[in-house]
């Protein structure tokens, strides 16, 4: 990174970039390689003793490929490094299994990605961990729910896909002070808009398969630390448990980051334009979007991100069968699962992204029967516009 660059959209376009190291490359090459050559006993010997930072092997996370996109993201969020992982739920799980042991427990917040809940409430609670979840919203219940074997508390804001905000700064002042760590999945909103550890988050994780790549084509997910301490356990994790990424995958993300900022400013800005269009739709329902003054917590949107973001929850006259009659009549809007892309894609979060979840806890956490998630990409706006329009028409809303 070039020293004294401040801005978000320079940092993007050149971090973990260094063109001297690279033959004066002004894009980071790919390392297409599993191992590397040592050039003696002694180097080798200090590399694994950790006394030399040159290259091993790929698993371990120090190809140069990956190095680079590491350095880049944890520029973004302000963290002291980061650990790129396979998927976002090898993320997920990465931190999970470095930070927690027998006996402990996890305070999470609902909704959050269905997955995410799973891997806690099923998978770890047959190693000994306990979880207890609360509303995003109630800080109130959050700070009730740490108890002194808690060690973790895991949000995700804004929330899939209710776009429910938790406040950082009081939650994170809530988890230091009971003994337990923050860890926030940052994946709606993106170092773009937000960044957890100016708010006092101590892990920050992300599916880098949305905005950070943004273009659809590659599943990744990263680990980014406040401290060396939580860094070192993190990586630990990642190279054990064999969640470290690819050099080719890490190549394709970080070319998507140069663009990082002015495509989240396109699509945040399109969706700013549907969101109010179809608060005023007479076949709309309802509208959640964090750009809204409508929001309940649109005042914490201002305060703590620097955009509301791309996404919409929204829900038509009609539930259900409007909502199924709407997605199936779209024609430049793709259903399918996903966000932070280019291209605008919508879904049914009850059957789709949230379907594991049981119907009673799905209204307990929000995600009612009708809602549809449109997660809104960089396309011309007057045709999303008059794509769902048209689609309203179809079947006969007005």
């Amino acid at each position: 990174m070039v020293s004294g660059v401040k801005g978000r959209h320079s940092k993007a376009i050149h971090g973990g970039l260094d063109p001297e190291a690279y033959q004066g490359a002004v894009s980071v090459p790919i390392f297409q390689t599993s191992t590397f050559a040592f050039p003696s006993v002694e180097e080798g010997a200090a590399r694994f003793a950790g006394t030399s930072h040159g290259p091993i092997y790929t698993r371990l996370g120090n190809n140069p490929t990956i190095v680079a996109l590491e350095a880049c993201v944890a520029e973004l969020e302000g963290g002291c490094g980061s650990v790129a992982t396979a998927t976002g739920m090898g993320a997920i799980t990465t931190v999970l299994l470095a930070q927690l042991r027998q006996g402990d427990h996890v305070v999470g917040t609902h909704p959050v990605y269905g997955p995410s809940r799973i891997l806690i409430e099923k998978h770890l609670a047959r190693f000994g961990i306990a979880s207890s979840f609360v509303p995003a919203t109630d800080i109130v219940a959050l700070r009730a729910a740490v108890q002194s074997s808690t060690r973790l508390v895991f949000v995700e804001t804004p929330a899939n896909p209710t776009l429910d905000l938790v406040d950082l700064e009081a939650t994170a002042r809530a988890a230091h002070e009971g003994g337990a760590i923050l860890v926030v999945d940052n994946t709606f909103a993106g170092p773009h808009l937000q960044r957890p550890i100016e708010h006092g988050t101590d892990v920050v994780l992300h599916s880098m398969t949305k905005s950070l790549n943004g273009h659809s084509d590659v599943v990744a997910g990263i680990v980014v630390a406040r401290t060396p301490e939580l860094l070192a356990g993190i990586r630990d994790a990642a190279r054990s448990f064999g969640t470290t990424m690819d050099p080719h995958q890490a190549w394709l993300v970080l070319r998507g980051i140069r663009s990082l900022g002015m495509r989240v400013e396109r699509a945040q800005e399109n969706a700013r334009a549907l969101a109010g269009w179809l608060e005023r739709h007479p076949g709309v329902a309802w509208v959640r979007y964090p750009g809204l003054p409508s929001h309940p917590q649109y005042e914490l949107a201002t305060r703590q991100m620097d955009g509301p973001g791309s996404v919409i929850a929204f829900e038509l006259r009609g539930g259900v069968e409007a909502g199924r009659k709407l997605l199936d009549a779209l024609r430049l809007i793709v259903l399918a699962v996903s966000l932070g892309g280019i291209e605008s894609l919508i879904e049914h979060p009850a059957s789709m992204t949230h379907s594991k979840v049981p119907a009673d806890e799905q209204l307990r956490q929000g995600i009612t029967p009708g809602l549809v998630r449109l997660a809104v990409g960089c396309e011309d706006v007057e045709d999303l516009r008059a794509d769902l329009e048209q689609a309203f028409a179809a079947f006969g809303s007005v």
